[in-house]
């Protein structure tokens, strides 16, 4: 089957097809629309401003995180505070060097921090660091 003009010229058709081009743009177009979400922390916090420097995360880390109506989420994973010194028991029995990044929502009482961070020191974890977004000048 040959595709070109309908005259009866010999020569070959010299325009190029570009329907499959745009069909493959446009699958990778939704599969990048698709998976956006999935990249992005599935828990939206405001965490409180502090002046302090960025620092790279450890590669054995755990992210524990703390919305404004007080449930714990360990990376990203939803979790009671009883079960949460189990988990983190486990964890530190994986790994002796483990850091826990703790990620607090601003609205939460002061109270159910200071029991995530018992939870942790407990749990025999005596790395703990708090994250916050830079403050603005």
């Amino acid at each position: 089957m040959a595709f070109g003009r309908l005259d009866d010229h010999d020569e070959p058709m010299a325009e190029m097809n570009v329907i499959p081009l745009v069909d493959v743009m446009l699958v990778l177009l939704v599969v990048f629309i698709v998976a956006a979400p999935v990249i992005t922390h599935s828990v939206t916090l405001d965490l409180p401003k502090a002046s302090s420097e960025r620092q790279d995360e450890d590669p054995e880390s755990v992210t524990l995180s703390l919305d404004g109506q007080g449930q714990l989420y360990l990376d990203d994973q939803p979790v009671s505070q009883d079960r949460l010194k189990s988990v983190l028991i486990q964890a530190r029995r994986d790994n002796d060097e483990l850091v826990v990044y703790l990620r607090a929502d601003e609205s939460v009482p002061y109270r159910l921090v200071a029991r995530a961070m018992a939870s942790v020191k407990t749990a025999g974890i005596e790395r703990l660091g708090f994250v916050s977004e830079p403050e603005t000048p």
